[in-house]
């Protein structure tokens, strides 16, 4: 969670561009994500030359060399750097920006490079020299802020950056539309826990928004290789740990930073926002691309070992562009994308998706068609029902997560009832002390083990045959399958009822008697 000091800096940004003329916050957080992305490359590069001066290994950095401007002549690359020219007047600071570091950050990694391809049309949109002055000075504070956190309250730094960039996204008013719905961090980690990817398997999400699940799976697998003791309990009771001190080799590192990520988008904005995202946080050369997953152009099948995805709710497509290799007969967006997902894996590969309840009850033919195939081709593991509240302020729609491998044989189902996610259902989402989220993991991982665990049908874990499903039509509705514990009331004898009734007829009848005397 961001500090107090940091929040007020990131408000102060927004209101600066607000009132300096770009008033879109998609707009807005793309060029301050430009900005961002320029301040931390001049951080990286810093830290590099540091640690190989340290070690004694070579080091050859970003800005080493010259580079050409219109004028024909050469110049230091170092004067592309953020430390240079954030020194700089404003009218001289904008005109060095937008037209020589600008189009610098948008080549990096080459043309092959998806980044440089998505940054090809991007744009540099800070109209006022005043108004980048003043986002270098509040980026800068905001950074300070950052290492201020780091040294006296030992806060990672990739923990406090993706708060900051997740507060950002927060502001972009225009979520929500289409039913595209940012997903809180905590719900990642929870499903990326349960999915559990692993260094060497080449994960997707086909509707990726700003990268958050590549990103959690990044992180995950980074904790899975970092000692115990550089670990610690996050604020939502999850295990993290950044270090990766046991993962030495740097051709797994390279694996990991160039060939692990798969993402696609519709929205070229949100694509080159993911790509500054999983940039910023070290993932060098994401595999990002905009294409519509669900539409005919769309070829990949039988690829990924894990997909994450939360996919948009209650959207449609265009019924003469669905793609042929997706069997179920709808043109509803949270029916096609679970089956594009089930495409997407290889057999035995793993997913974990957000769907709305509807999808786990509807009576439709396509929605019961989709159930059967998670049952039938699929090992369904588990179905885990989220609150009404995870999603506010955006939305109150209720939702659930569910986890399959594809090309297993399923015999029971895990349903979880999660009631509570550490924080307030209402639409400020205020931390409490209630949160599930452990518990969930907890038990997940125990019930590979124990498989005569959770038969109770009155708890909050539970598991059900899968005859009992394909009994009831495939349905997965929880509430299909949980028994309500009843107590039955305890009453008092007949004789004391009746002793009761009768003091209480004496203390009427007195009363008025007393009464009576009164109006006498």
């Amino acid at each position: 969670m961001l500090t107090p000091a940091l929040r007020s800096s990131v408000d102060a940004l927004w209101d600066k561009f607000w009132s300096g003329g770009i008033a879109n916050p998609l707009t807005a957080i793309e060029q301050i994500s430009y900005l961002l992305f320029m301040r931390r490359l001049d951080a990286n590069e810093q830290k590099a030359q540091e640690d190989a001066e340290w070690l004694k290994r070579p080091h050859k950095s970003l800005f080493d060399g010259r580079y050409k401007r219109a004028d024909g002549k050469s110049y230091p690359r170092e004067e592309l750097r953020w430390s240079h020219f954030r020194h700089l007047p404003g009218e001289e600071m904008l005109t060095h920006v937008r037209d020589q570091v600008f189009p610098f950050i948008k080549g990096l990694g080459g043309e092959d490079n998806p980044f440089a391809r998505y940054m090809s049309d991007a744009v540099f949109m800070i109209p006022k020299p005043s108004l980048l002055l003043e986002a270098v000075g509040i980026i800068d504070d905001i950074y300070l802020e950052i290492d201020r956190e780091r040294t006296e309250n030992g806060q990672v730094f990739h923990d406090t950056q993706g708060d900051l960039y997740e507060y950002l996204l927060s502001e972009i008013s225009a979520a929500g539309k289409n039913g595209q719905f940012r997903t809180p961090r905590h719900i990642i980690q929870m499903i990326v826990a349960l999915v559990d990817p692993k260094l060497g398997e080449e994960i997707c999400d086909p509707a990726e928004g700003t990268a958050g699940f590549l990103l959690g799976a990044f992180f995950h697998i980074l904790t899975q290789h970092t000692s115990k003791r550089q670990r610690h309990v996050d604020e939502n009771g999850i295990e993290c740990g950044l270090v990766a001190d046991k993962l030495t080799d740097e051709r797994q590192w390279q694996v990991l930073r160039e060939r692990t990520f798969h993402g696609y988008d519709f929205d070229s904005t949100m694509v080159r926002l993911s790509l500054m995202n999983l940039m910023l946080h070290g993932i060098t050369r994401p595999q990002i691309e905009c294409r519509d997953t669900l539409s005919k152009k769309f070829t990949e099948h039988d690829r990924y070992d894990v997909v994450l995805a939360n996919p948009p709710f209650k959207g449609s497509i265009d019924k003469g562009d669905i793609n042929e290799d997706l069997s179920l007969k709808t043109t509803k967006t949270e029916l096609l994308f679970v089956n594009r997902i089930v495409n997407l894996l290889r057999v035995g590969g793993r997913a974990g998706v957000i769907v709305p309840d509807g999808v786990l009850f509807g009576s439709s033919n396509a929605h019961r068609d989709l159930r059967k195939m998670l049952i039938e081709q699929c090992e369904l593991q588990g179905v885990i029902s989220m609150p009404s509240g995870v999603f506010r302020p955006y939305a109150g729609v209720s939702t659930a997560v569910l986890v399959f491998v594809k090309g297993g044989t399923t015999e029971r189902v895990w349903f979880y009832d999660m009631a509570a996610d550490g924080y307030s259902l209402d639409d400020k989402r205020t931390k409490i002390e209630t949160n599930d989220i452990p518990d969930v993991i907890a038990r997940w991982g125990k019930r590979a083990t124990e498989q005569t665990a959770d038969t109770d049908r009155k708890a909050k874990a539970f598991v059900v045959p899968v005859q009992a499903i394909r009994d009831n039509g495939y349905d997965l509705s929880i509430n299909r399958y949980k028994e309500v514990a009843y107590t039955p009331p305890q009453y008092d004898p007949p004789k004391t009822i009746l002793k009761l009734m009768r003091k209480l007829e004496a203390e009427i009848t007195r009363d008025l008697d007393d009464l009576e005397g009164m109006i006498e």
